[in-house]
């Protein structure tokens, strides 16, 4: 069993940055593959970016380019998302996903273990 556990989210001006953090436990970190998706009040889940087993991003969407940049760290066993510029239309419930299977995916069923999530809310 995995465990996810997402940190970092908050309240921030449009203009601002925030670094969202997900811990993944009770497996080997190397060989998971790692996703972010988000939720907007009465919108679908979507999926934001994800990094495979080998440390190859996938970046999915294309409203967020060059403001939202995935990356992990398998000594800390942690992934990253690193949000720049944020506007108020990022306001969302941000989740972490993560599948055995090591590969990518842009579909939410394709992740087995979710964490929680983390709110990040943008006011302009």
């Amino acid at each position: 069993q995995v465990q996810v556990m997402e940190s970092g989210g908050g309240a921030v001006q449009a203009g601002g940055s925030l670094r969202l953090s997900c811990k993944a436990s009770g497996a080997d970190f190397d060989g998971l593959a790692l996703g972010w998706f988000r939720q907007a009040p009465g919108k679908e889940r979507a999926a934001i970016g994800c990094v495979s087993r080998f440390g190859a991003v996938r970046n999915y969407g294309d409203s967020d380019k060059g403001r939202l940049t995935i990356s992990r760290d398998n000594a800390k066993t942690t992934l990253y998302l690193q949000m720049n510029s944020l506007q108020s239309e990022d306001t969302a419930m941000y989740y972490c996903a993560v599948t055995t299977s090591g590969a990518c995916s842009d579909a939410a069923a394709w992740y087995r273990y979710w964490g929680q999530g983390t709110q990040v809310t943008v006011s302009s």
